[in-house]
This record gives structure tokens, sequence and C-alpha cells, in this order.
């Protein structure tokens, strides 16, 4: 077991050490909350947003960053990713393992440096990147360990934003807007899915230079005609002819910060998914109006699904209303759905994507990305969510 506790002069993250000093304070008053001795954070973005470190290299294994009240923040890595872990992250004493197999070896053995072996600890068992062997090893390891879920830990500490990441958020959605602005200009009959996105890609790289560093367009579902009717489906050479809808979902991103949105177009006339989109907006409207602080996600997805029962298309709608945003959005999140108890906090923003599904299957609608305010919900985008004609 090797350990690296030294200041690294190459360190570089997104934000100060400072902004990341504060955010693991949080997430250590939340596991005292929860009664709890220490948490081990595996969750490739809580990772990231609790170190800079982006986690690329947790695919081979878990790289488990140990909190706990009195001590240093402890990361737990693959040998051959240290030095990345130490030039990207704000994590001085880092420990190293070689392979798989020494995981829960040199974790046990960090636990135990630290007093933890018959401790009550917190693991994310509702998030990726801890599979059931890598727990299953550990507790052989320490057999007196108390483990316990403390998925919402972290979750309810990263949903609210501080002012630096609402900065990076309407960066990131500046470059969503002018996405969305060039897809609108750009829908002419003729073009492709693939053509449309090599459009897209061009124009963030030219305006990229605006919003200074970290931005790229990680994610762009375009569809036209009858492939709107495949869900997530990827770009293809498929052009779109008139009369056609045309769907859009992007994502601006800037740090790992994402801010995505769902607008829709058509060229020419389809009354059947303008129709659909005409009830998505409604149901919009009705979900951002909702999205105050004290609400539960569950009232806010309430709030539009009655719009849904009113209009007699409940069926049209066949997913959850939307997701918290951030570093990405990941298992674990908070989620906008029916049933669901988490409070709104004034600096949570969310993803709420509209899409409806017409009789005959077609995937349309609009969305909003939104920010919880004491004043209630501000949307982030400059674009209408109101049916695009080309």
């Amino acid at each position: 077991m090797a350990t690296i506790s030294s200041q690294n002069p190459l360190t570089s993250t997104p934000f100060p050490k400072s902004e990341y000093d504060g955010r693991q304070q949080r997430v250590l008053e939340a596991v005292a909350l929860a009664g709890l001795d220490a948490l081990v954070v595996t969750s490739r973005n809580h990772l990231q947003y609790l170190t800079g470190y982006d986690g690329n290299g947790v695919y081979y294994a878990p790289f488990p960053l140990i909190l706990m009240p009195g001590h240093a923040p402890t990361y737990v890595v693959r040998e051959y990713d240290v030095e990345t872990v130490r030039a990207e992250s704000c994590i001085d004493e880092i420990v190293s393992y070689s392979y798989r197999r020494d995981f829960a070896k040199v974790c046990a053995d960090v636990f135990r440096r630290h007093g933890l072996q018959n401790k009550r600890v917190g693991f994310q068992l509702g998030c990726w990147d801890l599979a059931p062997a890598d727990v299953s090893a550990l507790q052989a390891e320490l057999p007196n360990l108390k483990m316990s879920d403390a998925t919402q830990a972290v979750t309810s500490v990263v949903a609210v934003k501080s002012d630096l990441e609402l900065e990076v958020m309407r960066d990131a959605m500046r470059i969503t807007d002018l996405a969305v602005r060039t897809f609108q200009s750009s829908l002419q009959e003729g073009v492709t899915e693939l053509e449309m996105e090599k459009i897209l890609v061009a124009a963030i790289q030219s305006g990229a230079g605006k919003a200074g560093s970290g931005i790229t367009l990680p994610h762009t579902t375009i569809l036209f005609g009858e492939r709107t009717k495949l869900p997530h489906g990827v770009p293809t050479p498929n052009s779109i002819n008139k009369d056609e809808p045309a769907f859009l979902e992007v994502a601006g991103s800037k740090h790992g910060y994402s801010a995505w949105l769902v607008r829709c177009a058509v060229l020419g006339r389809h009354p059947e998914t303008e129709s659909l989109h005409a009830l998505a907006e409604e149901v919009i409207d009705a979900v951002v109006a909702a999205a105050i602080p004290g609400a539960t996600t569950g009232t806010v997805d309430a709030a539009g699904r009655k719009v849904l029962n009113r209009s007699g298309r409940q069926r049209v709608f066949r997913q959850r209303t939307g997701y918290q945003t951030g570093l990405s959005n990941a298992r674990g999140d908070l989620s906008l759905e029916p049933g669901a108890e988490d409070t709104l906090k004034s600096g949570m923003t969310f993803h709420i994507p509209n899409i409806l599904c017409s009789e005959s299957g077609y995937l349309f609608g609009t969305g909003a990305h939104i920010l919880v305010t004491e004043r209630g919900a501000e949307l982030l985008s400059d674009t209408p969510n109101k049916l695009y004609r080309a």
C-alpha cells in the first residue's frame, strides 16, 4: 500500500480548493445527521463534485473517497491513475492499489488505520460504480464493519448549487441555446441527422472561446420523420422531408456541468405531433409553476400529470417528469416522479423534458431547464419552448 501526501504544483481543478472544502464539510454534516461515523463515496459524479477529478479511472474498479470527521479525506485509487488524480483533484492523501483483486484489502487497511473496522460506515449502495462484489469483498475483510446505505448523504448536498456552480451552469446553457438556434436555422428539406449533428458541433466549436475552457457538446439526440419514434436514438444518414417532424435533445456542458434541453420542430405541417407539442407546452407551464422551495419532487410531478388527466390523454406520457442536473445526471439523484418525497430547495436545478408519445408512436414535445429560487422557478434557457416551424 502506497500513501502519497504532498502538495502538487500541477493541480488544476475547475474551482478553488475552498469550494471543494465547503462541499466536503456539508457532506460530513449530512453524514453526522445520518448517525454515521464515515462515508465512502464511489459515484463518479459525486467524486468529481467533491474532488475535481472526473473519475475516468473508475471503469476498472472503485475509487473510494473516504470522508470522516477529524481526518483529511483519503482517496483510494488504482496505482496507474495516481498522477492524474493528484493533478486533477484537490485531495492530498492518496492511497493506491495495483489490481482489482487488491482493492478490498487496501481499502480495509485504510479503514483500520482510521479505526473504522467496527464502526457504522455509509456506502452509496444506490449509485453506479460500486458492484455487489466490491461490497462483499470489503465486508469479508472487515466482518465487524456496519455498512449502511448513504446514497442520499451526498445527493442532498450536490443538488443545491453554489454561486460558482450556477455561473458554470449558465455558461453551459448558453452553449445549449446556441445549439438549439443553430438547429432551427439549419433545418431544411434534405438535411440528414448526421449532417445536422456536424453543423451543431461546428457552431459550438466556433462559439466555445467566448464561454471559456471546459466547453463540450457531450450529447445530441437528433431524429427526423419516422425516426422520432425512437427514444434515445442516435443520428443516422436519415434526411428530413417536407411535412415531417424533427426532434432535438441537446446538452451543452462546461467542466462536466450539463444543461439539457428538448426542442422540437416541424418542416411544413404535421398535425399529429403539433397537437402533442401544444399539450406538452401546457404541462411544462404547470410543472414550472409548481417548482417552488418546500414543494416535494412528487408534487411537482403531479402538477404536470393533472394537466394530462384533464386533457384525457394521460397515456401519452410514459416517463418521469424530470431530474436533478449539474455534473451530468446519475442513478440516485433527485427525480421528479410519482410518490417522490425529496424537498425542493433554492439553488436546485432540474431538467424537465416533457416528451409525449402519440397514438402512432411519435415522440415529441418540449422542455424546460429550471433553477429553483425563493421567487419560484427561473428558466435558464433563452430559447422559447414553442414549436418551431421551418
